[in-house]
């Protein structure tokens, strides 16, 4: 059986990181999707198992107003408005998980996003 290499080793990436990263009530795990066309977060309580909230440049909120939704520009209105949602919530404080994607580009926009929307990592 074929497999493409670059989502093997994303996968390890991503179990070796997962293996630390645990989303508490106190502290839930931000997570990072990104695709070609799409970037996604989603806040995650890891202990009961709960998606509390999730973002995307699918988004109606960003639908409307993004040029492209591929770009690092797309990308970092998608972690301001993860960290509007989040304050709405009342969460403060959460723990980044890149999902196994490099920390660069999209992944890093989303963070600095969130950062700049008032989001503690």
């Amino acid at each position: 059986m074929a497999t493409n290499q670059k989502i093997v080793a994303r996968d390890r990436r991503r179990a070796r990181v997962r293996r630390r990263v645990r989303g508490t009530d106190e502290r839930p795990r931000l997570s990072v999707f990104r695709s070609d066309k799409h970037t996604y977060a989603q806040v995650v309580v890891d202990t009961s198992g709960q998606t509390l909230l999730t973002v995307s440049t699918r988004s109606p909120e960003l639908r409307g107003e993004l040029a492209k939704t591929r770009d690092v520009a797309a990308a970092k209105q998608v972690g301001l408005l993860t960290a509007r949602r989040c304050q709405e919530k009342g969460i403060k404080r959460v723990i980044f998980d890149r999902n196994g994607f490099l920390y660069h580009g999209r992944v890093r926009a989303v963070a600095e996003g969130a950062r700049e929307g008032g989001l503690e990592f």
